[in-house]
């Protein structure tokens, strides 16, 4: 069965619309083309011109998905894309959305999560968001909620401004935006300090050890998504999960909300959480602050 959609000023046409993706709760690839087409205002000023990569599953969840990053040869003309050099040599083609269309057509891709870089496309080297993933070992989401609210003080203690995000599977995202002045080169080694520091004042819940056998139950702060080439859950994307959960970014207070669920919101239930609060990261933009001065006020207060 194809069916053709409407997203923005074109008609994307979804083919095997009634291949079922994610089986516990039946969704389809047309649901799931629908869901993007839905979010599309809200999620695409948080995904234009950053590249992505896509997580696919064209046999549903149940079977094996695979990220694709370099865009197939047989994607349209109009799917935009960035020239995304690679450190080793080379360089490839990723996607970035321009439009509803293209999150529809890769719905119809069967992709079903959609990962972007913490950079766009024209500077690829110079992020503008910092991420922060607070990886629990546990389902004590309480503690989580906790430590995204202590990094949001740090962050605010130095001059920027901390935006939080349900993942969609077991944690939180903590995002700053930043000004595009900064390599990778230089953020990485300022997110690591952030990262030890905020676990130093909270050593028996909060980590920065790499290796799992080494955390126990405490809670990962990973910054690794702070370098070039990395990406993170999208906002708005479906995890490629039971239950078809969505990354939701949260207003800050909703932290101290304890029925606060880092799979709270799904394909069905994301409409209308929308249609009542709108985008809590729309004016994430407008906040962006200045890794230099950060880094001075970091220095000054936790010397």
């Amino acid at each position: 069965m194809s069916v053709e959609l409407a997203a923005g000023r074109r008609r994307v046409r979804i083919s095997s619309a009634d291949r079922v993706l994610i089986p516990d709760v039946g969704l389809t690839k047309l649901d799931l083309a629908r869901h993007y087409a839905g979010v599309a205002d809200a999620m695409l000023p948080h995904v234009r011109e950053r590249p992505l990569t896509l997580h696919s599953f064209p046999a549903g969840i149940e079977k094996d998905g695979y990220f694709v990053k370099d865009v197939p040869r047989h994607f349209p003309k109009w799917i935009a894309t960035a020239l995304v050099p690679k450190r080793e040599g080379g360089a490839i083609r990723q996607v970035v959305a321009r439009n509803a269309a293209t999150l529809v057509y890769l719905a119809g891709q069967n992709s079903i999560a959609l990962h972007v870089w913490p950079s766009r496309a024209d500077r690829l080297e110079r992020p503008d968001r910092l991420v922060f993933d607070l990886d629990p070992s546990t389902h004590r989401f309480a503690e989580v909620r906790a430590a995204a609210r202590a990094l949001g003080d740090l962050l605010r203690d130095i001059g920027l401004t901390p935006f939080a995000m349900t993942t969609g599977s077991r944690g939180l995202h903590v995002v700053a935006p930043v000004r595009r002045t900064t390599d990778f080169d230089t953020v990485r080694p300022f997110v690591r300090e952030l990262a030890k520091l905020l676990a130093k004042q909270d050593p028996a819940r909060l980590t920065v050890e790499f290796r799992r056998k080494r955390r126990g139950e405490r809670i990962y702060v990973d910054v690794g998504r702070n370098v070039y080439g990395q990406h993170s859950i999208a906002p708005y994307s479906v995890r490629a999960l039971p239950g078809a959960p969505v990354a939701t970014p949260l207003h800050w207070e909703e932290l101290s909300d304890r029925r606060l669920d880092p799979q709270g919101w799904t394909v069905t239930t994301i409409g209308d959480r929308l249609a009542e609060l709108g985008d809590p990261w729309s004016s994430i933009g407008r906040h962006a602050g200045g890794i230099g001065r950060a880094r001075r006020a970091l220095e000054r207060a936790y010397a």
